[in-house]
């Protein structure tokens, strides 16, 4: 596993032993940046100076890949001791102590955020209703806001919670990616009627 991109393009990360921890793909990780960068509703703007949440971290891959990709700081949320002893050493790695918060707690049991983030990254066990559970925790104590892109990645055949507007639902292998663009507290459970947005990404 490694950066696939930026200024620490190539730096190999580290990951425990055992199943307990499933880093997202190199390709996949490349796929959903150049997403982010092209897609009509991205740009260099959503990843560049932005403040990064990377909940249910597992190895920090993902907000590790938009610290070397110019995000100005990034909180990793992870409670497995074996994924936060890779994580800290990952963060070590890439010299990014001082861009970086590590926070060995439940996503359910986040403190209050200091400052609202505009993107969000979760990748927690398929299966088990988390990404839902886990935007409205994070909506609750303003990690996320209004306007703050979310991503998770879900198994293939899940159906993507209601967490916002959807912009775009990709799958690569047994793994689906889902972006929303979040509108503020108290939308979890409604899908936007406007009808903007492509869940395509196109």
């Amino acid at each position: 596993m490694r950066i696939v991109g930026g200024a620490w393009r190539g730096r190999t990360l580290s990951a425990p032993a055992g199943r307990g921890t499933r880093p997202t793909a190199d390709r996949v990780r490349q796929a959903l940046f150049d997403m982010l960068l092209h897609a009509p509703w991205g740009g260099r703007h959503v990843v560049e100076g932005a403040r990064v949440l990377d909940a249910f971290a597992g190895t920090g891959a993902m907000g590790l890949e938009a610290l070397s990709r110019g995000a100005a700081f990034a909180t990793f949320i992870e409670q497995d001791r074996q994924a936060v002893a890779a994580l800290r050493a990952n963060v070590a790695v890439c010299r990014a102590e001082d861009r970086t918060e590590v926070m060995a707690v439940d996503v359910q049991a986040a403190p209050a955020a200091r400052e609202t983030c505009g993107l969000v990254f979760l990748d927690p066990p398929y299966g088990l209703g988390l990404v839902a559970r886990g935007v409205e925790r994070l909506r609750e104590r303003r990690w996320i806001g209004q306007g703050t892109l979310v991503v998770a990645e879900m198994a293939r055949d899940e159906a993507p919670p209601a967490c916002g507007e959807l912009l775009a639902e990709r799958t690569h292998g047994a793994a689906k990616l889902i972006v929303y663009l979040s509108r503020g507290v108290g939308e979890v459970g409604k899908r936007s009627s406007s009808g903007e947005g492509d869940p395509a990404g196109r």
